[in-house]
């Protein structure tokens, strides 16, 4: 019975001392677990959120040539169309693209006037890459056409003393095309969600319908 018992107390000591050896390793273990979940959660949010703010800027960045000029300054020596398709206040559909989400937009005349349109390219003032094929300058905007009664002949080189877009005042841009036409400024609620685009330069009349 002795030899028993001492057995016995000899293996209820060993058990004891097995659990005091693997319970510090486990807990320790436990903790790292946490820690290492704990630590990876923030991390992921921080480079969500790097990720976020990096496409944020990419946006920015990618908008900085479609700033427009909203003064509504009318150049001097351009006339008002005596009668024009949509007159002042008439409420129209876009149905061209030269911003995004211009085309499909509803738009209102604020107003009409008879000239020569261009059709150019220019490279920006300010570092932006070439702009090809940029709808519209007017004839009262380019010096080298505003006093010529016939319109100035594809390839031309001339100066742009508009300011409808970041960098394109005072640039040298070659002629594309032009077309003697009624010309539109309007206001318009772009389609992608965009803020009320005010004193729009400038809209033909064959990019307008009714709405």
């Amino acid at each position: 019975m002795n030899k028993k018992k001492i057995i016995g107390g000899v293996i209820t000591l060993s058990s004891l001392a097995l659990l005091a050896a693997c319970s510090p390793q486990d807990s320790e273990n436990q903790e790292s677990v946490d820690t290492s979940v704990q630590s990876s959660i923030p991390a992921a949010e921080s480079s969500s959120e790097s990720q976020m703010m990096s496409e944020s800027e990419g946006m920015d960045n990618g908008m900085d040539g479609m700033m427009h000029d909203d003064s509504g300054e009318i150049p001097e020596g351009l006339q008002e169309a005596e009668n024009p398709t949509y007159p002042v206040g008439d409420t129209v559909t876009i149905q061209t693209d030269h911003m995004a989400g211009m085309e499909g937009a509803t738009g209102t005349i604020v107003g009409a006037f008879d000239t020569v349109a261009y059709e150019v390219t220019y490279e920006p003032t300010n570092g932006d890459s070439i702009v090809e094929n940029h709808k519209w300058v007017l004839k009262e905007e380019i010096p080298e056409a505003r006093n010529q009664e016939e319109p100035l002949s594809e390839g031309t080189e001339v100066t742009l003393e508009a300011s409808h877009m970041e960098g394109m005042e005072g640039v040298t841009a070659t002629i594309d095309s032009a077309e003697e036409t009624t010309v539109y400024m309007l206001d318009y609620q772009p389609t992608d969600g965009g803020e009320m685009v005010k004193n729009h330069k400038w809209v033909t009349e064959d990019e307008l319908s009714q709405e």
